[in-house]
């Protein structure tokens, strides 16, 4: 299953960027979705994540006041929204599909990957 990732670039530290990340068909319908992030030498760390109707979504402590998750299952899409963005925020984004309805900040609970998008803060 291939995921796509949309929406990183190059931004400014302060401001903000909207990440998409497309499922195909009705893979994640019933799943709950994540993104994670990573630098280069690092481990892929969670950034948040959102139960498969929306309705119980997570944050780690370092974005859960400047970040949103979203999705729109007619879209067959999930979102991050990331405001008031810092230099720490630069990382590869993943979008993730669980293996269940729910959520969780372990990746071994997520079965599919997307192949990432690049977001740069500079200072």
């Amino acid at each position: 299953v291939q995921l796509q990732a949309f929406g990183g670039g190059l931004v400014q530290a302060g401001g903000s960027l909207r990440l998409s990340c497309a499922v195909p068909g009705r893979t994640a319908s019933n799943n709950g979705m994540a993104w994670f992030r990573q630098v280069p030498g690092e481990e892929r760390e969670f950034v948040a994540a959102i139960s498969w109707n929306g309705g119980s979504t997570s944050a780690s402590d370092s974005v859960k006041d400047r970040f949103t998750i979203s999705r729109d299952n007619t879209r067959n899409t999930v979102y991050l929204q990331m405001n008031s963005l810092k230099p720490e925020d630069t990382a590869v984004y993943y979008c993730a599909v669980g293996r269940g309805s729910g959520y969780s900040a372990d990746r071994s609970f997520y079965r599919y990957w997307g192949q990432g998008t690049l977001v740069t803060v500079s200072s």
